[in-house]
Order: C-alpha cells, then structure tokens, then sequence
C-alpha cells in the first residue's frame, strides 16, 4: 500500500534539528511503541533462513522475535510540533530482536560512528552520553544491553559483505554507494566501534 503521512522528514545535508536530544528521545519512544505493537506477530512461519557466511562469524545477541523496522534513518522518520510520529520507508523488515532495532537507532540517532564519516548536524555529538539516553529512552533491558555493541560491531562486518553483495548482483545505486566509499565507511565504522567498545558499553551499563 502507498500512502501519505503529513509532516517533516530530515533531507541531506541533514538538518540541525537531527542533533536535538528531544527529538531523538521522541524516536526511540516512537520505536518503541511499533516494536511493542509488533512482537505479538512474532516472525511469520516458512521465511527463509538468513544465509551462513563462511567469511562472518555467527550472529551474536538474542535471537529475532519479531520484524523489524531496520532502517530507522532521520529521512525515514516523520516529524510534527519537533516529535516523531511515523515511520516510513519499510523495505528493510526482517526479523529481529529488540537489540537489533536499538543498533539501528544508535547508528543513526546516535552518532555511532567515527566523527569524520558523520553528517554534520551531530558530527560533534557525544556518542556515548546520547547512546544512554536513546537506550534509556528505549526501555532496553539490562539482559540486553550487554548486546547493543557486540551486536553493533557484527552489523557493521555484515553490512559491509552485503553491501558489496548487492553492488555486485544488483548495479544501480547500491552500485553507486559501493562506488562511493560506502564500503569503506562501514569499515571504518567497525574499526571506531571495536576502538571504542568499552566506553560505549559502560556508558550503557553504568
């Protein structure tokens, strides 16, 4: 189904609103609320199984329970009166935990990424003070804290194979990002993660 939802969505360069502690609180409450709405479903039977790659270690963190939004961009996100109110853009669904969603929204919302590779708009923000305050606003458990930056690191190795993947069997712009350096942005976003796993953790476990 197409639709319409009426409102302010983030364009490139992204606006500076995109660095407002309010406004990202209002996306992790947003999340929140469609993940909740979506865990009853659970995951649909007879989907195919991710595949194994001999080349990435296995998946770490709580197995999927239910579909994910995954792509939780400041373009993919509606805005009205400065708060989140809708989610667009679903193509990215597949099953998920809810430590897989929080990652999403790190890599996004929260500045999770090496401050040369970022937009401007948050390329001076704290990364770990705004990733507490987006897992706290999130409602993520204790029990699953512990998995937001294994679960991070292992999505930036993933990403970068399948990136490449789609470049190569698709062309078009997943050709044209590859031929952009988004490969080597995801790898210098692993490498920054694994630099900074420790204080990333304790500011999300303290």
């Amino acid at each position: 189904m197409l639709g319409f939802v009426d409102g302010e969505v983030a364009g490139r360069p992204w606006p500076a609103w995109v660095a407002d502690d309010a406004r990202a609180v209002s996306v992790a409450r947003l999340l929140r609320r469609l993940d909740d709405a979506l865990l009853p479903l659970g995951v649909p039977a007879g989907l195919p199984p991710s595949p194994i790659r001999a080349d990435v270690a296995a998946r770490p963190g709580p197995p999927p329970t239910f579909l994910g939004h995954r792509d939780v961009t400041p373009e993919n996100t509606v805005f009205r009166d400065g708060q989140a109110s809708a989610l667009i853009d679903f193509d990215l669904v597949r099953p998920s935990s809810r430590v897989d969603e929080v990652t999403n929204l790190l890599l996004w919302w929260g500045a999770w990424a090496p401050p040369a590779d970022r937009e401007d708009a948050v390329r001076d923000v704290d990364a770990a003070v705004r990733g507490r305050l987006l897992v706290d606003a999130y409602g993520l458990d204790d029990a699953d804290r512990r998995w937001v930056v294994p679960v991070s690191i292992s999505a930036a190795e993933r990403s970068w194979h399948s990136m490449r993947e789609l470049a190569e069997t698709h062309g078009g712009g997943w050709a044209r990002m590859w031929a952009d350096g988004v490969g080597d942005r995801i790898r210098r976003r692993e490498a920054w993660l694994r630099e900074h796993a420790a204080a990333l953790d304790a500011a999300l476990r303290d």
